[in-house]
């Protein structure tokens, strides 16, 4: 049979990908062009002074100019000397004053300062001889690409509120348009449906509400002569949030379709969490006439957008991960080994920490590696209700480790720690938080198969090695990105060069796996049904699966700020005793009311109100500053557990689906709730831990205080 060639148009689905995920991936690539960008440019500038001494110099050679100064030399030197001597003298005869002030001057300081000009005079003919006679065009095109990287550069980086602020709107329409936003429960009945699209609409318009009031006062401000910077900014918020109201219009009159009419009871759990941060924000911000608080509060983020612009690559990057084979090829390695369930999630749980530090966040890592843990658990024998909450616990396990940005907020924000500390302090937290899970999934995690049987050690390690040659090529891939990052950009990866080190790494491995190894994703394209193996459509589909997984965490992060100025202005934190007598009660109390804020807010907004409000008093009542901030970070980890958002088992719903196995359904309370319930005691006795131990044994847990040692 002969063979036609036809040509494959693109499905409408598929086009529409592409047209939304296109403007994300070149925020994301802009984004990343300023990071890479400012350690490109400083080393283009120390190679320059490396090759040419008079590179400082020579970046101007086109609009050098010789000096206007002459040289001196010889009798003309000594008859300006004695010239200035006249000068003076007559100067001096003059001066009505003379006889009040004085009129003696130094001859010697003026012939000094005569041979000092003359001898800058031949200095700067020199250094212009000097220059011109290395001019060259090698110089000259050097110079040119350096300009433009840095004109290229500065443009990027002055405009980093303006992309954040684009990444904001462009991938809260992605989520709305989606229906993607974070809520308590997913829409599968009418009323859910109606309710999760009347409150995006209200919510929506508050915020076209706000953004339109603020703009008004900006706007007014600035016609009265007050300095008022990036004004086109608020037109932009208002087209941005208009789109956003008339998209949740749409969607209120052209619902899903579902067989259940449902409760409208029930149907409020489907509401968007950041609906609820919105409407509670605009009633508190009213009753004030603070009509335009909650952009106010949004503005706070934008002033810190070179920080949380990391969150949109760090998200990009996880799903990056989630589109190629390396978690796979990781836990191909662990399943040599045949640990027995209770084993494997402890260990799921170790080499799951760095990605949540190198992710940001516990949503990302859940959303890219959480389907591939779920199966590798399950496969292991390990019960569906550990699974799911070992899955949980791993979201936020390693928010303490460098390079997170929780950490570099944190710094940030406070000067009384530095990153290095805290760093210091959560690398002990964690391994503290690693042996009470042992502990606890020993006793509390079921019953083991005596059957069972670990691979023995002779048959393991050979297994292991050859389990281990798969994964060479990403260690030379990431190997080289790493040795490339510090001969040419001069340093390692630490929080501030992880940005823009892991994507580019991860682009590569998706190259590698596409163009080299021609390995095809591994999860089948939901249009087609059919493994993709083409590297531009994993990078377009991890964008636009990232982008309203960002624009939904972004608004959290943006509502929880505004949620957070609710409290402040509320004055409920003046109230807290100024002496509870002993540094214990006011840990204690320190440690309910922060997984409180970390049951309700997002952590990036929690701790900018916790380090207004909370820090001070926490240092008024003598808890050290680094073991304060990692009491906090673990305690929003534990609210992130807790009902009634409990954040970590919503993503792990939504990308494992929900318990399906007869004990999680129809068991008892126990062993319907065990999935949520233990990694509340977990992590709950790990806060207790990080929080108590150093109280009690200050030099056996110095770690967890201020100090490196």
């Amino acid at each position: 049979m002969e063979r036609t060639s036809k040509l494959v148009l693109p499905s409408a689905l598929s086009l529409q990908r592409y047209v939304t995920s296109m403007p994300m991936l070149a925020l994301l690539l802009i984004t990343l062009l300023a990071t890479v960008g400012e350690n490109l440019h400083t080393r283009v500038l120390v190679y320059g002074a490396y090759v040419w001494e008079d590179y400082t110099h020579l970046r101007y050679i086109s609009e050098l100019q010789s000096p206007t100064c002459t040289v001196l030399e010889g009798e003309a030197l000594t008859q300006t000397i004695n010239r200035e001597m006249i000068r003076r003298e007559k100067a001096a005869a003059n001066d009505p004053l003379a006889d009040v002030f004085g009129s003696d001057f130094n001859r010697d300081d003026v012939r000094r300062s005569i041979v000092s000009q003359n001898e800058l005079c031949i200095a700067h003919h020199a250094l212009y001889k000097r220059v011109k006679s290395q001019d060259s065009w090698q110089i000259r095109a050097y110079v040119a690409g350096e300009v433009i990287l840095s004109h290229l550069v500065t443009t990027v980086t002055s405009n980093r509120r303006l992309i954040l602020s684009l990444i904001l709107l462009f991938c809260a329409a992605a989520a709305t348009l989606k229906r993607e936003h974070i809520s308590l429960r997913a829409p599968s009945t009418q009323r859910e449906e109606l309710m999760s699209s009347l409150s995006q609409v209200l919510t929506n318009s508050i915020l076209t509400l706000s953004a339109v009031i603020y703009r008004q006062q900006e706007y007014a401000n600035a016609a009265s002569g007050m300095q008022i910077n990036n004004l086109f900014m608020h037109d932009i918020f208002v087209v941005g949030f208009l789109f956003l109201t008339i998209t949740a219009l749409y969607h209120l009159f052209n619902p899903k379709e579902f067989a259940e009419k449902g409760s409208w009871l029930r149907s409020f759990l489907a509401v968007p969490l950041y609906s609820y941060m919105t409407i509670n924000a605009f009633i508190s911000f009213s009753g004030n006439g603070f009509y335009h608080g909650i952009l106010v509060y949004m503005n706070v983020m934008l002033d810190a957008a070179v920080v949380f612009l990391n969150v949109g690559l760090y998200v990009w990057v996880g799903l990056l991960l989630a589109r190629s084979s390396l978690p796979q090829k990781i836990f191909d390695l662990i399943r040599v080994w045949q640990l027995p369930p209770k084993w494997l999630c402890l260990v799921m749980l170790a080499i799951t920490s760095p990605p949540t530090a190198y992710t940001g966040a516990s949503a990302v890592l859940i959303m890219a590696a959480g389907p591939a843990i779920y199966r590798e658990l399950r496969r292991a024998g390990t019960s569906e209700p550990l699974t799911l909450g070992t899955i949980a616990i791993a979201g936020s396990m390693g928010t303490t480790l460098r390079p997170c940005l929780l950490v570099l907020i944190i710094a940030y924000l406070n000067s009384s720690v530095t990153s290095d500390e805290v760093y210091y302090a959560g690398l002990h937290a964690l391994w503290i938080s690693l042996v009470i899970f042992a502990l606890f999934v020993w006793i509390m995690g079921g019953k083991t198969d005596p059957n069972h049987k670990i691979t023995p050690i002779r048959e393991a390690v050979p297994a292991s090695f050859k389990a281990m040659i798969p994964l060479i090529p990403y260690v030379l891939i990431f190997g080289a990105v790493l040795l490339f990052w510090y001969v040419v950009m001069g340093k390692g990866m630490d929080e501030f060069s992880a940005p823009a080190i892991l994507p580019i790494g991860m682009l590569l491995v998706l190259a590698y796996e596409r163009i080299i190894a021609k390995e095809p994703d591994p999860d089948p394209n939901p249009e087609t049904g059919k493994l993709s193996a083409k590297t531009t459509q994993a990078v377009v589909r991890a964008s636009d699966e990232s982008a309203p997984l960002i624009g939904a965490v972004i608004m959290l992060i943006t509502l929880s700020m505004s949620s957070g100025g609710v409290i402040e202005r509320s004055g409920i934190l003046e109230l807290l005793p100024q002496d509870l007598g002993a540094i214990w009660l006011s840990l204690t109390l320190l440690m309910g009311m922060l997984v409180i804020l970390g049951m309700f807010m997002d952590p990036f907004g929690a701790i900018m109100l916790v380090n207004a409000s909370l820090f001070p008093w926490a240092m008024h009542c003598g808890i050290d500053p680094v073991h304060f901030w990692i009491v906090a970070l673990m305690a929003f980890e534990v609210g992130y557990l807790t009902p009634p958002v409990a954040l970590n088992h919503l993503i792990t719903r939504q990308v494992v689906g929900p318990p399906i196995e007869w004990e999680s359904l129809h068991g008892s309370f126990w062993q319907r709730y065990y999935y949520i319930i233990f990694p509340i005691i977990v992590m709950g006795v790990s806060l207790m831990a990080v929080a108590y131990l150093p109280l009690m044994f200050p030099a056996l847990f110095s770690g967890l205080l201020t100090g490196i040692n």
